[in-house]
C-alpha cells in the first residue's frame, strides 16, 4: 500500500483554561473523619453524577411533602428480604412515604416477618420435594385476606395489613404491611397469578384474589392522579410488575382527563433493567416537565442513603 501516516503537524489546540468542563475540585469529595456526623458524612460525598441525582433527588422528595403531594414507593421483594422495612416505616411515620405500592413477593415476605421474624427459604434445597413456598400460615393467611376483602370490596393491601392487626403478630413492629394499616396508609397489591406461592394453596381464590388486586390497581391509579405538580413515585427492586402497572396508571389517569405534569420519578436496583428505566424514568416525564433519575445499587445501601439524604437535608 502507498498510503502514508496522517500528519498531525497543523493540528489545532486551545488553552485549556478555556475549555468547559463538567468536572472541578470544588465538586471533589472531601476525606472522612471517624468524627463525623451523618450530616457532616453526606456533606463530604462527591458532587457528581449519583450523589448529585440523590440529593436532588431528596430535595425533589421534601418539597412534595411540604406540598402535600404524594410521595409514592413502589416496592419489590428484595426490598423486604434486604431488611429494610425499618427504614421505610420510619420515613413513612415522618411522612415521606404517603402510599406504597407492591408486588405479590412482597407480601409473602412481610407477612412472614410479620408472622415469625424470618423469611426467603432455601428454594435449591426445598424445589426437588416439592416444598417450596408450601408453608401452610403463610398461603392461609394471603388467602384469607384476599377473600375477606373480596367480600368488603376493598384492596388486597388493605385486607392483608387488617388481617394482620386482627391477631397482632408477635413482629408487627418490623412489618410494613402492619405499619401502613395502623398509620392509615394506602398499601396497594399488585398481584401477577401464579407468580407467588398463596397462590397455589388449596385455600386460593382466583376471584378474590383477582378482584382485590383491581380495585388496588384502580387505587394506585388515583393516587397516580394526585402526583400532577410535584408528586414523586419511586420503583425499587421491581424489574417487570411495577413499572408495567405504573405505566399503565399514567395512561389510566390522561385518558380520564386529568393533568399529570411536572413530577419525579427514580428507579433504584442493583442492575438497570429496561422496562424500569423505560417506564418509570423515561417515558411518563416525556414532554412532562418533569425529572426522572436511574440510581445503580444495592438496596441494602442506596435506600438507606437515600433516607439519610432526605432525613439530613432537612437540617
Amino acid at each position: 500500500m502507498k498510503l502514508e501516516p496522517i500528519d498531525l503537524s497543523n493540528v489545532k489546540t486551545y488553552e485549556l483554561a478555556s475549555r468547559p468542563s463538567k468536572v472541578n475540585i470544588g465538586s471533589f469529595a472531601s476525606p472522612i473523619d471517624s468524627t463525623d456526623s451523618l450530616f457532616q458524612f453526606l456533606g463530604k460525598l462527591p458532587d457528581i453524577l449519583a450523589v448529585k441525582s440523590l440529593r436532588e433527588l431528596a430535595r425533589r422528595i421534601r418539597k412534595a411533602k411540604a406540598s402535600g403531594k404524594p410521595i409514592i414507593w413502589g416496592i419489590g421483594g428484595h426490598v423486604i428480604k434486604t431488611g429494610l422495612a425499618p427504614v421505610l416505616i420510619d420515613l413513612m411515620k415522618k411522612g415521606f412515604i404517603s402510599a406504597i405500592a407492591a408486588n405479590g413477593s412482597v407480601l409473602v415476605h412481610d407477612t412472614e416477618i410479620a408472622l415469625v421474624g424470618f423469611t426467603s427459604e432455601d428454594v435449591d434445597a426445598s424445589i426437588g420435594t416439592g416444598d417450596f413456598g408450601a408453608a401452610k400460615e403463610t398461603g392461609e393467611i394471603l388467602n384469607i385476606a384476599a377473600r375477606n376483602g373480596w367480600k368488603d370490596s376493598i384492596g388486597l393491601g388493605e385486607a392483608l395489613g387488617r388481617e394482620l392487626l386482627k391477631i397482632n403478630p408477635p413482629n408487627a413492629e418490623f412489618s410494613l404491611l402492619y405499619q401502613a394499616y395502623k398509620n392509615k396508609i394506602p398499601f396497594t397489591a399488585h398481584l401477577t397469578i401464579g407468580a407467588d406461592i398463596g397462590h397455589f394453596h388449596a385455600s386460593a381464590d382466583g376471584a378474590a384474589l383477582g378482584a382485590t388486586s383491581h380495585i388496588d390497581f384502580r387505587l394506585f391509579c388515583s393516587l397516580v392522579r394526585e402526583m400532577n405538580e410535584g408528586g414523586v413515585y419511586l420503583n425499587i427492586g421491581s424489574a417487570v410488575v411495577l413499572p408495567e402497572v405504573f405505566l399503565k396508571a399514567v395512561t389510566v389517569v390522561r385518558n380520564l382527563g386529568f393533568e399529570l405534569e411536572n413530577f419525579t420519578t427514580a428507579n433504584f436496583d442493583f442492575i438497570q433493567h429496561y422496562r424500569p428505566n423505560t417506564n418509570v424514568v423515561r417515558r411518563p416525564i416525556a414532554g412532562a416537565s418533569g425529572a426522572g433519575f436511574s440510581l445503580t445499587g444495592h438496596h441494602e445501601i442506596m435506600i438507606p442513603l437515600l433516607a439519610a439524604q432526605i432525613l439530613c437535608g432537612e437540617n
